[in-house]
């Protein structure tokens, strides 16, 4: 029985654990981008960039409340700089839609010339924030590093295997229902979240029902910037903050939402925890944990694991190609183009 308990113990803090905080960023970062595919009909290939730079400005901010002595503990103060980050990034994506953006949605481009215009813009914003911040790993969560700590939780129950949920972690997870909750009664409960939903359903019926096109896409870029400022910011105190690991996030990101369904909310949300789900179930090495469960005379040499950890990003990849091969639309009928 204690071995048996040991094996779930293991699963929950390398498996179960590592994967809902992921799940959470994953979701987060995936709203936003299939809320502007929803709004404006294209992908945004510069959403991981703009999740790294509203990242990199709270990590300033951070820096500079913690230099003014200025904290919020036992909680991170990283908590505090968010604001100024989500700021940053709104300004920035408004500051883009008028001197990039605007000019096309006039000419009424085709979408393939947004996402093509999206990479221009995600070179540019890569080589900013590597000219500001540095190409290098940041730490910059200081508040308490544990909820439970794994030898603390071995004394308590007298297990061979411990139980760690990290506070990054947890406010991840407490940040995610707070936003989603927010956001979807935003899109179902206000009259400007109609109108954005009026907007993406049916572009020309909306313009006759006199919602203002330009207002409809300034809320959607500042709702968006707000999403991917908080995604980065998670991610960055659940991991580090490093501004290549952003864009090697799009794949993730872009998968979980075509995965539940591009323009699909709900489909972003349940996507997110697909992808980071299956990426931490076939990167683990499950040795230890059939070591618990079987005869010792069975007990397994190899690692068995399916797929190196450096090479989780293609699981993803595998994912999203079967989801277009065998349902376009994704698991909640999204826009399939």
């Amino acid at each position: 029985m204690e071995n048996l308990l040991n094996a779930f113990i293991l699963l929950v803090n390398y498996i179960v654990i590592p994967a809902t905080a992921y799940g959470c960023q994953l979701a987060i970062g995936a709203l936003g981008a299939t809320l502007i595919f929803a709004v404006l009909r294209f992908s945004n290939f510069a959403h991981g960039e703009l999740m790294s730079f509203g990242a990199m400005i709270t990590v300033l901010a951070t820096w500079a409340l913690q230099s003014a002595g200025i904290s919020i503990a036992p909680l991170s103060t990283a908590l505090l700089a968010l604001p100024v980050g989500i700021i940053g990034a709104v300004a920035m994506t408004l500051l883009t839609d008028r001197w990039v953006y605007r000019y096309y949605r006039r000419q009424r481009s085709h979408n393939v010339i947004f996402m093509i215009v999206s990479i221009g813009v995600m070179f540019f914003m890569a080589g900013l924030i590597r000219f500001i911040i540095g190409p290098d790993d940041q730490n910059f969560d200081d508040g308490v590093r544990f909820l439970i700590n794994a030898r603390e939780f071995r004394q308590w129950t007298g297990l061979e295997e411990g139980l760690a949920i990290r506070s990054s972690q947890a406010i991840t997870l407490v940040i995610t229902i707070i936003c989603v909750a927010a956001l979807f009664w935003f899109l179902e409960r206000t009259r400007t979240g109609k109108s954005m939903r009026a907007f993406a359903d049916n572009e020309d019926l909306a313009l006759l029902s006199g919602i203002n096109p330009e207002r409809v896409v300034a809320i959607a870029w500042i709702i968006a910037a707000a999403l991917a400022t908080i995604a980065g910011t998670l991610y960055g105190m659940d991991k580090s903050y490093k501004p290549f690991v952003f864009q090697q996030l799009l794949l993730p990101i872009f998968a979980s939402a075509i995965v539940g369904g591009f323009g699909s909310p709900i489909g972003a949300v349940a996507g997110g925890f697909i992808i980071a789900f299956s990426e931490v179930i076939v990167t683990y090495a499950y040795k230890k944990f059939f070591t618990y469960i079987l005869p010792e005379q069975l007990a397994p040499d190899g690692l068995l694991q399916l797929l190196a950890t450096e090479y989780k990003f293609a699981v993803s990849f595998i994912i999203l190609v079967l989801v277009l091969l065998i349902k376009p639309t994704g698991i909640f009928g999204g826009r399939s183009s």
